[in-house]
């Protein structure tokens, strides 16, 4: 503001004149007589002084003026004049996805944008909750590694511009490192898990030596030296953690060298087990990316992946020994490789569900699940979308605006590998020389797992790529299917329609993505299909009955917001430079309509919180009769109910304990399972005398008490005066028991009395 009158560009009343048009346009489309103009935006306060200087003179001359009054304010002090006003405000239910600041400027791609560091984040966020778990099994430490490292890393990871995938390639790198220095302070004490073990010693031999345990960072692309190297004659045990509250059965693959091993349960008992063949697509991807992580690559190839189930109990952990088997050629599993002269179509699946596909090219002909008479004809696809590159708007980071595209159809000359066996069925395809795909179906499962391996994206043509998978059904879902938010409650989208306005459609794909970081479904009057994430992703519905997800982006232009770089990831190992490739999995599972809500919800956890898994060699002849096998945090045969998870269980430095409890339901989305719990406190602190508990906020810096008395109670139209959110009632502290309604999460402060923890062994 040139506001000296003797200078020839002095400007005081055209700006006062610009602010107060502005002002008056905005309080028309606004309710009240307040208005929020917000200042600032991207790296605007690196010229704090000159812009504070600015507004002070633009506040004084508006204010002169007299036609509004300006002043600088808060958050807070906005919305006590907005509550003043006591004024019936619309209601509004649904976010404000998705977000575009222009007819094709959809910022749409950043949903997917980065996807290993969008998995990586996952990963780290999973293993932060059940260490902290372990934390606080073991009491915390005042001068040993603490988990605090990695949970600033995740903290620092959930800005906007970084788990978005929206930030420079060298900021991405340095997130990435956070995260991994987080991880290896947590690995200082000589794996959690077996340090949680050692409480037990005092009463309870164990067999593991702290110091000898390890883990496999790596095992998602198959290496793990700890059971990859076992010496002859020694066992490799394997301690699988779980860090929900619930008792879990699931299949764990680990990276062997001999076909000639047994695995036996907690109690000694042979398990059944499965030998599948490392394919040469993981041994690419585990050599290149084990030379970046050792700086050589790995001396020993696996020849197998073991398979087998393992039962484990809610906050425990169960313990599995691997070994050679005493009879040489004791442990077969077979595989076979489908030809066209041999069968035109192959049927995978050991259980209820059946999954039937063409021998060549791939296509599944049908799903059937014999329980719920759910059969149908799914058709499973990847395809790319060819980058818009045009001078009015690129796609980028941000942007997504795809102008093609182009379905990828198997290479046929290779047929499909058909791996069957006691634990799991596999279908391996070679989508072409940059896509391979698993479709995995677990026995007793029902639901099928489909891992990928996407990458490196070719750009040889000049044109960037986003790769997108499909699955297509003939269900009539009219337009409609329900995403996640935030992994909570699902919010009903429409295609192409919006509630709040009529949409005028300029992007029919990228205006149709919404984020994904639990999953997507959509449903017609007869079936429901349910598809979850490993991973934060974008995806919609652009046809009836088909749900597609976008799995990597490489391209080749900037799309102007600020990144001011092509989102072209790269890895370098030896001066050899590639695009990046994404290993992942999804799931998808059909269900009769108004039945997939549990699957989503349970088996959602589970992808969340996978099991965790420690290493340690013990010799062949020591007797196990003594060693402690199975732990559990929890109170004998005592677990959450289902529909309850605990999403934070902390030791503060005060010696306070921080838990949350969440209910994981909605209103009305299951039958069972939609409606009112409880959690027995006590049960899941056994020998442990609780001496105060305290509700608090969900961030639990004020009493709850306190947060009520200052709780603004707001008018919304259209309802009555009677209509309150529901919520649980106060803790009955008789019995230590709290209540949980749909979607309700609750923060408390225990104040423990026993200075030493006491857990049950089972």
């Amino acid at each position: 503001m040139k506001d000296d009158i003797n200078l020839f560009d002095y400007n005081v009343p055209d700006r006062v004149n610009d602010f107060v048009a502005a002002a008056i346009w905005q309080a028309n489309i606004t309710r009240g007589n307040h208005v929020m103009f917000t200042m600032g935006t991207d790296f605007k306060y690196q010229y704090a002084n000159s812009w504070f200087r600015q507004m002070d003179k633009l506040i004084h001359y508006v204010n002169m003026d007299g036609r509004v009054n300006v002043l600088y304010s808060t958050p807070s002090i906005y919305t006590d004049a907005k509550h003043s006003a006591n004024e019936a405000w619309p209601l509004k239910t649904e976010d404000f996805f998705p977000y575009a600041d222009r007819a094709n400027g959809f910022w749409t791609g950043y949903f997917t944008s980065r996807p290993a560091l969008k998995r990586y984040v996952r990963v780290m966020s999973g293993y932060y909750l059940a260490a902290r778990q372990l934390e606080f099994f073991n009491g915390k430490s005042k001068l040993g590694p603490k988990t605090d490292l990695l949970a600033d890393a995740l903290a620092i990871a959930q800005h906007h511009d970084a788990v978005a995938g929206t930030e420079k390639q060298h900021v991405a790198n340095d997130y990435a490192t956070r995260l991994a220095i987080g991880y290896k302070e947590i690995k200082k004490s000589a794996c959690l898990i077996v340090d949680t073990l050692a409480i037990l010693q005092s009463y309870v031999p164990f067999f593991i030596p702290p110091s000898s345990s390890m883990q496999c960072p790596l095992l998602n692309i198959s290496y793990c030296p700890a059971s990859e190297n076992t010496p002859l004659g020694k066992k490799l045990v394997v301690v699988v953690y779980n860090s929900l509250g619930w008792l879990r059965d699931e299949v764990i693959n680990i990276p062997v060298t001999s076909d000639n091993v047994i695995v036996r349960n907690p109690e000694g008992k042979e398990v059944e087990a499965q030998l599948i063949p490392v394919v040469d697509a993981y041994l690419s991807l585990r050599n290149f990316h084990v030379q970046a992580y050792l700086g050589t690559k790995p001396a020993k190839t696996p020849k197998y992946w073991l398979a087998f189930r393992v039962s484990v109990p809610p906050f425990g952990f169960s313990t599995y020994t691997i070994s050679d088997a005493k009879v040489a050629g004791q442990f077969r599993q077979s595989s076979s490789i489908f030809k066209t002269k041999e069968a035109d179509t192959t049927e995978v699946g050991q259980g209820n569900l059946k999954l039937s596909r063409s021998a060549f090219g791939g296509k599944p002909t049908s799903y059937t699940n014999s329980r719920n008479s759910v059969s149908i004809s799914p058709d499973e696809s990847v395809l790319f979308l060819c980058f818009s590159f045009t001078f009015s708007q690129n796609g980028g980071a941000y942007i997504f605006r795809p102008n093609g595209t182009y379905p990828l159809e198997p290479e046929k000359q290779v047929p499909l590998a058909v791996i069957r066996g006691p634990v799991v069925e596999e279908i391996h395809e070679q989508i072409n020389q940059w896509i391979y795909q698993v479709t995995r179906l677990y026995k007793g499962s029902e639901h099928v797992e489909v891992e990928f391996i996407v990458g490196p994206v070719p750009i040889d043509d000049g044109i960037g790529k986003e790769v997108v998978t499909q699955i297509t059904t003939s269900m009539k879902t009219n337009g409609t299917f329900y995403t996640d938010s935030n992994g909570r409650d699902f919010i009903k989208r429409i295609r192409d329609y919006r509630t709040d306005w009529n949409l005028e459609v300029t992007e029919p794909v990228a205006g149709n993505y919404y984020p994904l970081n639990l999953g997507i479904y959509a449903k017609d009057d007869k079936k429901e299909l349910s598809v979850l994430v490993d991973r934060a992703l974008g995806g919609g519905s652009i046809k009836d009955g088909q749900i597609e997800l976008l799995l990597h982006r490489r391209l080749l232009l900037d799309d102007s917001r600020g990144v001011d770089e092509a989102l072209n990831e790269t890895v370098c190992v030896h001066n050899k430079c590639m695009g990046l490739t994404i290993q992942g999995k999804y799931y998808y599972r059909i269900d009769p309509v108004g039945e997939g809500a549990k699957w989503r919800r349970s088996f959602g956890q589970q992808i969340y919180s996978p099991l965790l898994l420690a290493f340690a060699e013990e010799d062949g002849d020591k007797s196990t009769n003594s060693h402690v096998a199975t732990f559990s945090g929890f109170a004998p045969s005592y677990s959450l109910p289902d529909n309850v998870a605990v999403i934070t269980l902390q030791e503060l430095d005060d010696g306070k304990v921080l838990l949350r409890l969440a209910h994981l339901y909605e209103v009305g989305e299951d039958k069972d399972l939609s409606v009112k719990t409880t959690v027995e406190l006590m049960k899941l602190f056994p020998g442990k005398k609780i001496g105060q508990v305290v509700e608090t906020s969900l961030s639990a810096n004020q009493e709850r008490s306190e947060m009520e008395k200052r709780r603004l109670v707001w008018k919304a139209e259209g309802s009555s005066s009677d209509e309150t959110a529901r919520r649980g009632g106060p803790i009955d502290y008789t019995k230590l028991e709290v209540e949980l309604l749909p979607m309700e999460i609750r923060t408390f402060l225990i104040d423990m009395v026993a200075d030493t923890l006491k857990a049950t062994v089972l």
